[in-house]
């Protein structure tokens, strides 16, 4: 009755790497079980080390209803300086609990997870506020996991890029990030000289960096009807978010943990820059013009990673590649008969 098993890295990363469509997909169903109410998802702990004031790791709870009826979760590592080593930043492991019990029944390794759980969250985003899967150009700040996998879904979405610009603080990274760019998914891609070059003219600017405080200030930086994937969430100056089209995955989440939005709350003391939320984007719930730069801040919601870690097992299940641990619970009854 009370199994328990491991789903390994490797396991996980082949399994979404074969099935991106179908994780959008996942996602979106996941965002519209939300925006229902048929989830539980309590804010996010911080444990942050007062020697390592970048470095933090992070407990996601959450309980996802409707067609999922599953609890759990995520406990991720971010530790900003692991890229001087060559390290990715983020590490994190998934538990899922069964609903009718509580116990748990999986631990999965989460960054491939919650990798592609942004991903496909970002690329909904896009689609959304775009309007299509067409675009002459898109513009990736940062050249780490994230931005990778943003690039792979939209590959994975069948979008018409005739063009990916990358930006970098470091050159080397963006120069292997467009390599990858040409030989995976076979689109054009060049690195550019500023972060100035990568957004000017873009359709599509993603934002995935490791930024802990806002540097984008210049109040003109994006252009009325462009797209921004504010998925680093502290990259822009709250003036810009103030003078833009906004939407969110989760208004409460979002304005925490001095986010971009959570900033422009402080600054203004009102949420009325607030458009809507990606899950009423979706239902027609809330349409926005072309007259302001549109900007998708997820903060990354725990149901997302029960949508897409549930997936992952099951799939995981089917193909037998689940490792079990006999024995792992010690007591499965109050008293034996």
């Amino acid at each position: 009755m009370f199994s328990f098993n491991v789903v390994g890295g490797t396991v996980a990363r082949d399994i979404i790497g074969a099935a991106r469509r179908e994780i959008v997909e996942v996602v979106r169903s996941a965002y519209l079980t939300h925006h229902a109410g048929q989830s539980v998802n309590p804010n996010s702990y911080f444990l942050r080390f007062p020697d390592k004031p970048s470095a933090r790791i992070i407990a996601l709870p959450a309980y996802l209803g409707g067609d999922y009826g599953v609890a759990g979760i995520k406990w991720i590592g971010s530790f900003p300086q692991n890229i001087e080593r060559n390290v990715p930043r983020a590490s994190a492991v998934l538990l899922l609990n069964d609903y009718e019990t509580g116990y748990p029944f999986a631990c999965l390794e989460a960054s491939q997870i919650s990798a592609a759980r942004t991903a496909a969250s970002a690329v909904l985003g896009a689609e959304e506020l775009l309007g299509s899967r067409k675009a002459r150009r898109i513009a990736v700040v940062g050249s780490g996991v994230i931005g990778r996998n943003i690039v792979e879904f939209f590959a994975a979405r069948d979008w018409e890029v005739e063009e990916f610009s990358v930006f970098d603080k470091v050159e080397q990274y963006a120069g292997l990030f467009c390599d990858h760019i040409r030989t995976t998914i076979g689109a054009a891609a060049q690195p550019a000289a500023s972060l100035e070059a990568a957004i000017k003219g873009a359709d599509v600017v993603v934002l995935a960096t490791t930024a802990a405080e806002p540097y984008i200030t210049d109040p003109g930086a994006f252009a009325p009807g462009q797209v921004v994937l504010n998925v680093s969430l502290r990259d822009i100056d709250p003036g810009i978010i103030l003078s833009s089209h906004n939407i969110l995955d989760d208004v409460d989440h979002c304005l925490t943990a001095n986010t971009s939005p959570h900033l422009a709350e402080q600054a203004s003391g009102s949420r009325d820059f607030i458009d809507g939320t990606l899950g009423g984007l979706m239902l027609g719930e809330v349409s926005i013009g072309a007259d302001k730069p549109r900007i998708f801040s997820p903060f990354g919601l725990g149901v997302l990673d029960l949508a897409v870690g549930g997936f992952v097992f099951g799939r995981a299940v089917e193909q037998q590649t689940v490792v079990p641990i006999d024995g792992f619970f010690g007591e499965t009854e109050r008293w034996s008969s």
